[in-house]
């Protein structure tokens, strides 16, 4: 095992910096990001992403300044700076394209970077997830060729897949147990004895490099048809004409249930992931109906939800062009500032297509990010003068429950609460 580390994480989101600040407290970490504005925010403890301990943060920038990059932490957008360390981890999103096919552009940008910059003897760790042999088959040989080193022989790999959940303060990044691999015997447990050093829930070192990319896609794929599951029963239920929760309810008291709600799947895992395996499977000659059908359910729901608010509003004798709707929440998830892949947009849309016109209201998320990724203009505040026909709960932030909704209401108002977050005797319909 090397004697010191110098560290550089490639990717300063949710996943990365993270990462980095548990690092910076054994070795000297750069995270790098090509976002010079993201990086400058960093270097004067600001997080935008809301992921970081600030006091932590300010804590590891001093130490990096008073020990001259000896301990601690840095952000940088140079390159220069970054190409004297011996470890780079990968963080960089690996997002699909519109044809739900896997997008690899940034993966494979970061490897060409990296490839301008390897030493001998360097590790490159990806923690981006991926398909099952991607990291090989794909990156090695862009770093191999814009490196002009050999693979195993003068530098190694390893994948370590990312387990970040966004706004979630109690499965942190250290009490999640990490799955660790590397390209050979001895890279393997080198960056396994890495990863221990701050994973404090320990890891679990896999077969392969292989095997752990597997591992990422189907924690992911799995969540995903056990929601499409349930959001199949919301679709059945609402036919039958009874509530989705109260069956839930019911069915849970049996101890082996598995307690699954229905609901919007967005996000940079779940709705994403599932799309990585089935591209692999496709690939050699399977069609993966399960996880593929999963797909299709999920993605979905937002058309069911918008189709639905429409049929009561038109059994309350409302007109629907040009009536006014209210969706409470854009992120992914509630109290998070992540819109990434938010399902909350495709509501949006469709409502547009019906001829209403749509507010959109949420406290976390940027305006600015908002308007340049979806092209909507958010609310700075809820006004008592403006009356909606209909109002979506979208994304259950705990600021919505101090809303007071008969200020926003019609008398004919229908809400529509997609996350069963207010009474029930407040609502018309929940999924």
């Amino acid at each position: 095992m090397m004697k010191s580390y110098k560290i550089v994480i490639i990717g300063q989101g949710y996943v990365g910096l993270p990462l980095a600040l548990e690092f910076a407290k054994y070795f000297p970490v750069l995270g790098f990001d090509i976002n010079s504005e993201r990086t400058e925010q960093l270097n004067n403890g600001v997080d935008v992403t809301l992921e970081a301990d600030i006091e932590k943060l300010n804590a590891h920038l001093n130490l990096y300044i008073e020990s001259e990059g000896e301990f601690g932490y840095k952000a940088s957008a140079d390159l220069n700076e970054i190409s004297q360390s011996n470890i780079f981890i990968v963080t960089v999103p690996t997002p699909i394209d519109k044809y739900n096919a896997p997008d690899l552009k940034p993966l494979l940008s970061a490897s060409k970077m990296l490839g301008g910059i390897l030493k001998k003897g360097d590790i490159v760790i990806y923690e981006s997830t991926v398909f099952p042999g991607c990291t090989e088959e794909d990156c090695v040989p862009v770093l191999e060729k814009h490196s002009n080193l050999k693979f195993n022989e003068d530098f190694f790999v390893g994948y370590s897949p990312e387990r970040i959940n966004p706004g979630d303060k109690i499965h942190t990044l250290t009490s999640v147990m990490k799955v660790t691999s590397g390209s050979t015997p001895e890279i393997a447990i080198e960056v396994d004895e890495l990863y221990k050093k701050i994973i404090t829930a320990g890891t679990h070192l896999a077969p392969s490099i292989k095997v752990a990319e597997a591992s990422k896609a189907i924690e992911n794929a799995q969540r995903d048809v056990n929601i499409s599951f349930v959001n199949e029963l919301a679709l059945i239920f609402d036919r039958i004409g009874i509530d989705t929760t109260d069956v839930l309810e019911a069915a849970g008291t049996k101890y082996n249930f598995l307690k699954y709600r229905p609901g919007l799947v967005g996000g940079h895992c779940i709705s994403v992931d599932p799309y990585y395996l089935a591209h692999k499977a496709e690939q050699l000659g399977y069609h993966p109906d399960v996880i593929l059908s999963g797909r299709r359910v999920n993605d979905s729901i937002a058309r069911f939800i918008a189709a639905k608010v429409v049929k009561l509003l038109i059994a309350k004798g409302e007109v629907i062009k040009n009536s006014k709707a209210l969706i409470l929440g854009v992120t992914f998830k509630e109290n998070c500032p992540d819109i990434r892949n938010t399902k909350v947009f495709d509501i949006y849309k469709e409502l547009l297509d019906y001829g209403i016109n749509v507010d959109v209201y949420d406290p976390w998320a940027s305006k600015k990010e908002v308007r340049d990724e979806y092209g909507i203009k958010l609310l700075d505040y809820l006004s008592e003068d403006n009356k909606y026909d209909s109002i979506i709960i979208a994304v259950s932030h705990t600021q919505f429950l101090t809303i007071d909704f008969e200020n926003l209401k019609n008398d004919n108002t229908v809400i529509f609460d997609t996350k069963s977050f207010l009474p029930r005797n407040q609502v018309d319909a929940r999924l």
